[in-house]
């Protein structure tokens, strides 16, 4: 008889609006690359699934950290109409769950570790990348694998790690063994472990997507989420004189300012343009991170700081997810030589490692988690965490 795991899985109909235009890609009835004009009435159950075995090039992983992602959240959450408001690739029924660490159960005699450049030790800490790049597509060869042409996303359309068990091919498998050296409490390095993902994230909104900074910079975070937080951390080790942090929730602004950020704006209580001038005496920013999934808010605001600063070729780097159209003014972006990217995803280019080395030098990102949950207990909070701002990043700890 097969083993078997519960899972937190997320289950939806599918169900697309009267717009749709699938995509080529899209699977009828399996799998879109336009969640929201798809999937209507996500739900979460905890439910049985068969303990993955792995393949000749697979890694079976037993988990023991998993954090909850806002792409989690708006995957779990309708709209007013009942489709899911996450607006990417999707395919349901699949356990949730892409931001993990744990150990090495069983792994296929074709399996790697990049480490040592042989077979994977059972029992060795690791993490995974969430993306699942072909490396044949055009991108990928093009050194693009964020965006394969046959993508797929660990949590996302296929089975992630809420769950005892995960399997994932050994390509996109990081050891986290150097981090032994930091956290010599087990339970706070596969905690460290879980932030690799999130902490690459912005490692390449900011540093792939938005070209780095140089020391002495200023910088400007919207959105004081796990990824505006990580962005902090990297631009302070970046050596940015000036960093500032647009977030209206106070516990927030204080983590910010834990992790380095240097002033903090309330955009809800004061003018976010004139402020970021005043605080940078008239220079305005080098680059501009927007994390909040609201970029209609933020964007005149940014713009209104390009227009009247004094630096040019800033660079606003779009992070967030967010089925929206951007409203922008082309005028402020040609005369003041800006530039507007999209960021999406952390593979290739050796973010992975370099995000390990960092915290493996001491940058801590553990102070993210304000909050540690069972399995059990993790489809209430996803749905607490639509309304709920009060904690930055909720881990599931798997026993």
């Amino acid at each position: 008889m097969t083993e078997k795991m519960k899972g937190v899985t997320l289950l939806a109909d599918w169900d697309p609006r009267d717009d749709y235009k699938p995509h080529p890609k899209d699977v009828e009835g399996e799998k879109t690359y336009l969640g929201s004009k798809v999937w209507r009435n996500p739900r979460m159950k905890i439910m049985e699934h068969d303990i993955p075995k792995p393949g000749p090039e697979e890694v079976l992983i037993e988990v023991k950290a998993c954090g909850i992602c806002g792409s989690d959240v708006h995957m779990a959450e309708p709209d007013d109409e009942g489709y899911m408001l996450y607006p990417g690739l999707t395919g349901f029924p699949s356990i949730l769950g892409h931001e993990f660490s744990g150990v090495v159960v069983d792994s296929g005699k074709e399996a790697l570790n990049k480490r040592t450049n042989k077979p994977f030790k059972p029992g060795e800490a690791v993490t995974s990348e969430e993306m699942l790049w072909c490396g044949q597509c055009k991108p990928c060869a093009d050194g693009y694998p964020n965006h394969c042409e046959n993508l797929d996303e660990i949590g996302i359309n296929v089975d992630g790690a809420m769950a005892k068990y995960i399997k994932v091919p050994s390509n996109t498998v990081w050891s986290i063994e150097s981090l032994r050296d930091v956290y010599e409490d087990e339970k706070e390095l596969f905690k460290a472990g879980s932030l690799v993902e999130p902490t690459s994230v912005a490692y390449n909104a900011v540093i792939e997507r938005g070209g780095g900074i140089r020391p002495g910079d200023n910088a400007v975070i919207c959105g004081g989420g796990p990824i505006g937080q990580a962005a902090i951390a990297l631009m302070k080790r970046m050596g940015a004189a000036n960093v500032i942090l647009s977030e209206p929730v106070e516990d927030r602004c204080a983590m910010g300012t834990d992790f380095g950020a240097d002033y903090i704006i309330d955009p809800l209580e004061e003018d976010f343009a004139e402020r970021v001038l005043d605080l940078t005496n008239g220079q305005g920013a080098d680059i501009f991170l927007e994390a909040t999934g609201l970029p209609n808010h933020v964007l005149p605001g940014i713009e209104d700081v390009i227009w009247e600063g004094s630096t040019l070729n800033s660079t606003v780097v779009i992070v967030a997810r967010a089925d929206a159209k951007l409203k922008v003014t082309g005028e402020v972006y040609q005369v003041r030589r800006a530039n507007i990217v999209g960021a999406q995803g952390h593979s290739g280019h050796g973010t992975f490692h370099r995000v390990i080395q960092c915290m493996s030098d001491g940058m801590d990102m553990t102070p993210l988690i304000t909050k540690e949950i069972s399995m059990e207990e993790a489809p209430e909070h996803i749905k607490q965490l639509r309304t709920d701002r009060s904690n930055c990043k909720i881990s599931v700890i798997l026993e």
